[in-house]
């Protein structure tokens, strides 16, 4: 049976160990990361090889968000803006701006056989957010983050590619770098409910999630949002997305003790997949034994996702790049 991983791997070459693995383990899709790209050439051998050692054509993802997030640069690909950046430049036309920007951004991830992309990031920026989210952003306004996060998810469906909102329920209250060390949202239940909560649940018929790595006093005092039966439930109920939930990196400093535990635990509060980056093979080889398969609610919601994946539609890039300046020059309304 499939198992309820995302899994990455160590370098630009899918080494023999890994592909063995790949093989048993049969991780429900892949992640890549700087480490694994080179040319677009080596990209596409990789991720062609990456879906052969399941024999099948699992999702492969990236962090493609432009700005410091950004996993495919220049010489090769384009350098884009932090989204907050290019959404204040935009002005009223942010929204058509990040939709035709993620349509390019689209077309040149499909073009290497990458067909998931880990946006729109729905967290709304408060003066207290860190540094290290902030100008992923989209603003500080719920229905302007709301806007631009939909525009931008359409437009990389529009190109073949899966859009992963991040980081449910809320991440942009939180004080800490969650690669490093777990922080504490403390406003109260009504307040999340109305703003952070609200942004995702406008959104919560996207197919793709990521949880955040945070803890919600109101709702858990004590355990962070991705391994919280209370914080999952209030995902699934409160906010009522329905897509395939899957963690944010099992590996960030946020989470404590055995990966293979923080596996474990994220199944058990109601993760549907388990995001592993690093391409530590015997992280990863704990991580699969501990998170299992798909369960059939799980794997329902990733063939649901799945089904709006479609072909490598054509694209006339010369034409959006042209639309795209317009916009933001202002000779578009």
């Amino acid at each position: 049976m499939t198992g309820a991983t995302i899994l990455g791997c160590a370098g630009p070459v899918l080494g023999r160990d890994e592909a063995a693995f790949f093989r048993q383990a049969d991780p429900w899709g892949f992640i890549l990361f700087a480490r694994n790209i080179d040319t677009p050439d080596q990209l596409r051998r990789l991720t062609d090889d990456l879906r052969a050692a399941v024999g099948r054509q699992a999702p492969v993802f990236v962090d493609q968000e432009g700005g410091r997030v950004q996993r495919l640069r220049p010489p090769h690909w384009r350098d884009w803006p932090p989204p907050m950046d290019m959404v204040r430049a935009a002005g009223p036309r942010a929204g058509r701006a990040m939709h035709l920007r993620a349509r390019i951004i689209a077309a040149e991830l499909r073009a290497c056989g990458i067909d998931g992309n880990c946006a729109p990031c729905a967290d709304i920026a408060t003066d207290d957010t860190h540094p290290f989210l902030k100008n992923r952003c989209h603003g500080n306004e719920l229905q302007a983050v709301v806007q631009v996060s939909r525009k931008l998810a359409a437009g990389l469906l529009a190109g073949g590619v899966l859009p992963v909102v991040k980081h449910i329920p809320g991440h942009g209250r939180a004080r800490g770098d969650t690669h490093l060390a777990l922080p504490t949202v403390t406003a109260p239940l009504a307040d999340l409910a109305a703003t952070d909560f609200a942004a995702f649940a406008a959104l919560a018929d996207l197919p793709l999630g990521m949880t955040a790595h945070v803890v919600y006093a109101a709702l858990d005092p004590e355990t962070p949002g991705t391994l919280s039966p209370a914080v999952i439930g209030a995902i699934r109920g409160r906010i009522g997305f329905d897509g395939l939930l899957m963690t944010d990196d099992i590996s960030m400093g946020a989470l404590s003790g055995p990966v293979g535990a923080r596996a474990a635990a994220a199944r058990a509060a109601g993760c549907d997949v388990v995001l592993h980056c690093n391409g530590e093979l015997e992280e990863m080889e704990a991580v699969a034994a501990a998170a299992g398969a798909l369960s059939p609610q799980g794997a329902a919601r990733a063939a649901r996702a799945l089904a709006l994946r479609g072909p490598e539609p054509p694209v006339d890039i010369a034409a959006l790049d042209a639309d795209l300046r317009s916009v933001m020059t202002g000779a578009a309304g």
